[in-house]
């Protein structure tokens, strides 16, 4: 089994993510973090801490970050895992085993990754602030580290941010923390960018939200559809609130990479000023790869199939 730690943000995406690692017989997942971007702490490390007690299939320590973001996140947004962790599947008993630990995400992290035995695949569906920290702690994590799965970034002429004295060309989770991103595209890690275009293949329509909900009597799937119905369908206009199973992608492709085909390119991070947190193309810039096509189908069917 391959050797995964998820640091996550909270969002609703987010915590399906934690549940759909719990599953797969090819990680065994290490540990999970999480960061305050798109989220409030306590209810995100909570719903962690429960989804992995209700559904997962041995303990996985969660540790709590203490990273703050330069750009936070809108607050409307940040209240998705209260919704999540009032489920009731999550809270039918008690007596749940604490698998909280008193150590920050960063450090929690770097003993992680030298407890393994190989090297540790990463799986970041938030902002890179705890990984750079990481990093500037004990820069010998780099050579332990196979390869870092990212949720973040776009090469398109907008993203989705559309904030006050910004032109609207960054994602979210670079935006959130644009220095920490840079100091993680000036590390030597082999990086996979699941971008925002990644995803254009994955919408969360309408048709998918009955699909599930016809399958309820799994309780697993319940779980997806009731997550998901905190997320408004937006299907008459795009906005930066528009759902694409970003991170749920991100997650899967660390269990089954064969589901997207990807493509090289150099660039560079912006830190200052109107563009801060956009990922732009250079020639003479640092090579990543990002997820350039998607077998949509493959990818659905493997998340009921892991689910049921």
């Amino acid at each position: 089994m391959k050797p995964v730690y998820f640091n996550h943000d909270g969002g609703v995406d987010d915590l399906v993510s934690v549940l759909l690692l719990t599953q797969m017989e090819t990680v065994h997942l290490l540990g999970i973090s999480v960061i305050p971007a798109d989220s409030y702490l306590e209810p995100a490390v909570s719903a962690t801490e429960k989804i992995v007690n209700v559904f997962g299939k041995e303990p996985v320590e969660v540790a709590a970050s203490t990273s703050r973001g330069v750009n936070p996140f809108p607050s409307e947004w940040r209240l998705h895992p209260y919704y999540v962790d009032a489920l009731p599947v999550l809270n039918e008993t008690d007596d749940q085993p604490s698998l909280v630990v008193d150590e920050p995400a960063h450090k929690h992290m770097i003993r992680k990754i030298h407890e393994a035995s190989e090297p540790v695949t990463l799986v970041f569906t938030g902002p890179l602030t705890d990984l750079a920290r990481a990093l500037d702690r004990d820069p010998t994590i780099e050579d332990k580290i196979e390869r870092l799965y990212w949720m973040g970034g776009t090469f398109k002429e907008k993203g989705n941010v559309q904030e006050p004295h910004h032109d609207s060309t960054a994602e979210w989770n670079a935006f959130w923390d644009p220095v920490s991103t840079d100091r993680v595209w000036k590390s030597s890690l082999d990086i996979l960018l699941v971008s925002l275009e990644s995803t254009d293949e994955l919408p969360l329509t309408n048709a998918r939200r009955k699909e599930w909900a016809k399958l309820r009597n799994h309780e697993k799937i319940d779980f997806l559809g009731q997550c998901y119905a905190s997320v408004p369908p937006l299907v008459f206009s795009e906005t930066n609130s528009t759902y694409y199973l970003w991170d749920v992608f991100t997650a899967a492709m660390a269990g089954k990479p064969s589901f997207a085909t990807e493509k090289e390119v150099t660039c560079i991070v912006h830190t200052e000023g109107a563009s801060q947190g956009r990922i732009e193309k250079s020639p003479t810039a640092r090579s990543v790869h990002y997820v350039d096509s998607v077998d949509a189908d493959a990818f659905f069917r493997y998340m009921i199939e892991l689910l049921k």
